[in-house]
């Protein structure tokens, strides 16, 4: 009777799965083997009494961040440890028509990436509970730290500052996971310097989609190492990071420059991030002149005169937007005594409009989680658990006014959007082309966020708008964008997205998760393109 339900297992219906867990105890009296393909161990930890399929599971694990996309799974899988991973996505390959799996942190994607439609969501922080714990461990002499995939750079910033140390790289937001952000890049203000967070990892655990769990760096199963990096989840559940440390500093200068001028903005940018001291992280933030003369009257860096007199500053310029320069400058006892000669020198070698220097002085703590502080306003205004149609590019140097005047004094000058626009510049040299994620082929080039909030009704369907609309500005001028943390809505996209690394993406598919079962959210992979290999495995 066991064999005959496992035999006919339909995937799409997970009361199968609680029929087969009561088998198993049965089965264990009996003292038979339950299924001759079926390995021990799948047995031994139990892997489907791990799957819930309670509707308040499913339901959360449906959307995402974006709140755009939904998609139900037909249960949320809590293991305990990697093996768990390793053991859930083998029993999947045993069934005739595998499953898939998708992991899901904190669920932190924008178009449905972290959903699993039909098949099974795993949920990564119960990797941090029970007997295993807190999964970071820093080493002080190595100068690194092991940290376990489900883990928040949040807890991971306080775990190394215990020791004086803090990882180089950091997210604008903390409080996502390290094998998130490491499944898609992981950049932020420090990237000009160091490079993205994928080039600050010196080796990782991976759990592949044939079942296997694997250690790998360059120098070890290098192909899978610079394959998981940036590889959006495709071949493997990265489940253990260990990340580069430096010193940690104990303060921050942390400045906002105006201009009202893209050209001296984006020069000033790039003078930045060509120098070998001076600002330890460069961003830059776009905002069109209507936010600032009928948007909301608040943040969290200016004052309200301040405000006031950049509205002035915006109603009296013809440029469609005010655009800052965000700077950090950091320090600590050592040298206290000349942080501010340093960066009054530093500004002046800036092109910012006169009197519009603003400067604050806060912990590095603080600096580093100021999106997480933001985040309790917007939740408590309401304004977090909306739709989020964000749309990120990397924009070639050579292209960026043409992009600006295109986008910011074209598609979007008579909008008012709720949210924030970045740009800011990074050096190529400091990624790995080893690596899957793909950035344009040019020596410097920009990071443009339209990180923008639907809160009103109408609003999603308008955004949306305006993102299509820029993307078709992008292709019909031939600017030669690339999508961060990217969408498409075909394979044909997707390997024009891909572009020369497309043979390599599709190759370390066939070879790691050969039946298409990880992250089907993503879209670029249909299980009938994937399974590259003729071999089925054998049914129950």
């Amino acid at each position: 009777m066991p064999n005959i339900y496992c035999r006919n297992m339909p995937i799409a219906r997970f009361t199968t799965f609680l029929i087969f867990t009561s088998f198993l105890s049965t089965i264990g009296h009996l003292g038979a083997p339950a299924f001759g393909a079926l390995d021990d161990d799948l047995l031994a930890l139990d892997i489907v009494s791990k799957i819930h399929t309670d509707r308040s599971l499913t339901v959360r694990a449906s959307s995402d961040f974006g709140h755009i996309v939904e998609a139900t799974p037909n249960g949320v899988f809590h293991p305990v440890s990697p093996a768990d991973i390793a053991a859930l996505i083998r029993f999947s390959l045993y069934q005739q028509t595998p499953f898939t799996v998708a992991p899901r942190g904190k669920g932190h994607s924008s178009r449905g990436q972290a959903l699993a439609p039909g098949g099974i969501v795993v949920d990564m922080p119960s990797l941090g509970r029970g007997d295993h714990g807190h999964r970071v461990n820093v080493s002080i002499d190595g100068m690194y730290v092991d940290v376990g995939g489900e883990q928040l750079w949040f807890d991971v910033l306080h775990a190394t500052l215990k020791h004086g140390l803090t990882p180089r790289v950091w997210t604008d937001y903390l409080r996502i996971t390290v094998g998130g952000t490491l499944s898609n890049a992981g950049i932020g203000g420090q990237v000009f310097r160091h490079g993205p967070q994928i080039s600050n990892v010196h080796e990782l655990d991976v759990v592949t989609g044939t079942g296997d769990m694997i250690t790998c760096s360059p120098g070890n199963n290098s192909d899978l190492f610079y394959g998981a990096l940036g590889g959006l989840g495709q071949f493997g559940v990265i489940t253990r990071a260990r990340v580069g440390l430096e010193r940690a500093p104990k303060r921050v200068k942390w400045v906002r420059l105006a201009y009202t001028d893209v050209h001296r903005f984006t020069a000033d940018q790039e003078l930045l991030i060509s120098r070998g001291a001076g600002f330890d992280y460069v961003e830059g933030q776009v905002q069109l002149n209507r936010t600032l003369t009928e948007g909301r009257r608040s943040s969290s860096f200016f004052s309200a005169s301040e405000l006031a007199r950049l509205t002035e500053l915006a109603l009296g310029t013809g440029s469609a937007a005010v655009y800052y320069i965000e700077g950090a400058m950091y320090y600590d006892d050592s040298s206290a005594a000349t942080v501010d000669q340093k960066l009054e020198a530093l500004l002046e070698e800036l092109s910012f409009v006169p009197g519009f220097a603003f400067v604050r002085d806060v912990s590095y703590v603080q600096f580093l989680d100021r999106v997480g502080q933001e985040e309790q306003k917007l939740r408590s205004a309401g304004a977090w658990d909306v739709p989020h149609p964000w749309l990120n590019l990397f924009v070639p140097r050579s292209r960026i006014h043409d992009f600006a005047a295109g986008v910011f004094d074209g598609v979007l000058r008579d909008t008012r959007p709720v949210g924030l626009i970045l740009m800011y510049p990074m050096n190529r040299d400091r990624w790995d082309d080893r690596m899957t994620v793909v950035t344009p082929d040019e020596d410097v080039f920009y990071a443009v966020g339209l990180l923008r909030s639907a809160v009103a009704a109408g609003d999603l369907e308008r955004l949306e708008r305006e993102n299509e609309a820029v993307l078709e500005l992008c292709d019909r001028a031939g600017i030669g964008c690339k999508q961060y943390l990217p969408h498409h809505a075909s394979q044909d996209g997707w390997r024009r997205h891909f572009g020369a690394k497309w043979g390599r993406v599709a190759a370390l598919k066939s070879t790691y998760d050969p039946r298409a079962i990880l992250s089907p959210g993503q879209g670029i992979f249909p299980a009938a393109v994937a399974s590259t290999t003729p071999a089925a495995i054998t049914a129950f």
